[in-house]
């Protein structure tokens, strides 16, 4: 089958969504599938308003029409709401071509903690943006309730994996752990108001406090808390090893 994924997330961005569809797109290579992408690198670019790390495509609808025609998919996959996502969207709508979508985060409280505007202003995006697809994916049961609260029904559980080559227990613990106070306390994900990390930071526990991944607020929250350890991003068997490592995962975000 051959299955086109439009995405305004992708590489040299990280985070979660650009690293579930890398493995969706190797899964599905190995099963045989032919998998192509129109990703914001293939267009000129700007920086997203608040978050320079995020690139805005300026493709115009018939370039992204163009490209989904060369593909010739028998499968359409939108997988996020900005510019390419509108772009497919219109495009499937006009001429009638069935396509799917998804819902990775609590989107309109991520963009109401960064504009200062109200939630509900942007859930009636997500309505009119998800209404039209054959089905919304969802990763868990909470996330398909709220959508349906919101007067999107047609979801899908759509789960997540963990790599067990990579991700074992008998992963050795990252050497920067070593010889920390314990109880090691470890956050992994972008940092980012959204995440709430400052939450987690500003608790009075014993041990120590890791963070792991980077974002628009790490300098301002290696110099605001230097109690912590800021690692950085890690990947791969390096990631594994911080979680090796850590005696407590703590996920303070709101809106995932």
């Amino acid at each position: 089958m051959r299955i086109l994924i439009v995405t305004d997330a992708w590489a040299p961005q990280v985070n979660g969504v650009v690293r579930t569809l890398q493995a969706v797109r190797a899964e599905l290579g190995g099963m045989g599938h032919e998998v192509s992408l129109i990703s914001p690198d293939q267009f000129a670019s700007l920086p997203c308003p608040t978050y320079p790390e995020i690139r805005l495509a300026l493709a115009r609808g018939r370039a992204v029409g163009q490209r989904m025609e060369a593909a010739a998919p028998d499968a359409i996959h939108i997988a996020t709401e900005g510019p390419l996502g509108l772009a497919a969207r219109a495009w499937c709508l006009r001429r009638g071509v069935p396509f799917t979508t998804a819902y990775h985060t609590q989107f309109p409280d991520y963009v109401a903690r960064r504009t200062g505007l109200p939630a509900s202003w942007f859930w009636r995006y997500i309505r009119w943006f998800h209404g039209r697809a054959e089905a919304v994916l969802v990763s868990t049961p909470t996330m398909e309730r709220t959508l349906k609260a919101h007067g999107l029904s047609q979801t899908r559980l759509w789960g997540r994996g963990v790599d067990l080559n990579c991700f074992t227990p008998e992963a050795a613990p990252h050497p920067a752990l070593a010889n920390l106070p314990r109880p090691i306390q470890l956050y992994v994900g972008r940092v980012a108001v959204e995440k709430n990390i400052e939450a987690f930071l500003r608790t009075s526990s014993v041990g120590i406090k890791v963070v792991v991944g980077s974002g628009p607020a790490l300098a301002r929250l290696r110099q605001q808390y230097p109690d912590a350890l800021f690692l950085g991003s890690l990947h791969g068997k390096e990631l594994a090893s911080a979680y090796a490592g850590a005696d407590v995962f703590v996920f303070p975000s709101r809106t995932d």
